[in-house]
């Protein structure tokens, strides 16, 4: 008889908005995720480059089933752009490729916000995760490659100015999926004919997550470690004798806040039950939706399920475990 792998890691759940520090990458920081909640899965919702910090909400388990309503929530950064110098990956990595003398006043820069807000059309970065003809354009832009990346329509909520002065200027923008900060301090430096790149950049929220639910790899190793820090180099299956997680998992934010947005069904054990072996059910109760292209079935707070209501009846399209 062939024998069974051991399956490795905890089948815990939940998303955990981590305070990414600069100079660690969203992969990097994921797998660091993983390791300390000794988790089954993890990924997360949206890349944070390295030299930004902020906001990199990572699923765990169950809660990567979620992930693409969080993709799809709005973001804030707060940002700063140097003037007089445009680089190759339109932020401090790159070399310069163009330079000023000119700096805009803060007039100009004022008078230039309203041009990027609302619905506009923007060109990623070179170097850039965009796919062309099937490969990363910051991989064919590490080639030497000039990548001709075709312009997107991207939404910005808000752009305000938040610090100006001689060299730089500090902004914060909400937007949508998709967008580039970086491009936006390169069309406004060639906007303002004095070049610029992104000196510094924080990711400060992704809906439907806040400041409040940060937390920091200080505080993650505190909780799982103790005051000691000590994390040796125990991996899932050096682990002899059990490890108390109870502080590093309260850490986490329920998986089922990521489906704010989504109209929410209470349901009885019973048709949990149901649903949870892919059945439809009646969705009974006063004020419960006839129609919805997608809400959330809960029990007794407990996430089931991600489905359709047609007539009055829900019919799961992802199931959760119980």
């Amino acid at each position: 008889m062939a024998r069974r792998g051991k399956k490795k890691g905890r089948p815990i759940s939940g998303w955990l908005v981590l305070d990414k520090p600069v100079g660690m990458g969203s992969t990097e920081a994921v797998s660091k995720i993983k390791w300390l909640f000794q988790a089954e899965k993890a990924g997360h919702a949206g890349t944070l480059d390295p030299l930004a910090s902020g906001m990199l909400p990572i699923a765990l388990g169950e809660a990567t089933k979620t992930v693409p309503y969080v993709q799809d929530g709005a973001k804030i950064y707060r940002f700063t752009v140097a003037w007089g110098q445009e680089r190759s990956t339109d932020d401090l990595e790159g070399p310069v490729t163009k330079d000023s003398d000119q700096r805009p006043s803060e007039a100009e820069v004022l008078a230039l916000l309203p041009k990027y807000t609302g619905v506009i059309m923007q060109t990623p970065p070179q170097f850039s995760a965009i796919k062309i003809a099937g490969e990363r354009a910051y991989d064919l832009a590490r080639e030497g490659e000039t990548v001709d990346i075709p312009p997107r329509e991207v939404e910005i909520g808000r752009l305000d100015l938040v610090v100006h002065n001689a060299d730089h200027t500090v902004f914060e923008v909400e937007c949508g999926k998709g967008t580039y900060v970086r491009s936006l301090a390169r069309d406004m430096g060639r906007d303002l004919g004095c070049f610029g790149h992104i000196s510094e950049l924080r990711r400060v929220e992704v809906e439907p997550f806040t400041p409040e639910d940060f937390v920091t790899i200080a505080e993650l190793e505190a909780a799982r470690f103790g005051e000691k820090g000590d994390e040796g180099s125990e991996t899932v299956d050096e682990v002899e004798k059990p490890i108390d997680f109870g502080a590093i998992d309260a850490l986490l934010v329920d998986t089922s806040a990521a489906l704010d947005c989504l109209p929410q069904i209470a349901i009885s054990d019973d048709a949990a039950t149901r649903i949870r072996l892919g059945n439809p059910v009646i969705i009974r109760g006063r004020d419960a939706p006839v129609e919805a292209e997608e809400a959330c079935a809960t029990a007794r707070g407990k996430l089931v399920a991600i489905g359709a209501i047609e007539q009055g009846m829900f019919k799961p399209k992802r199931v959760f475990a119980g």
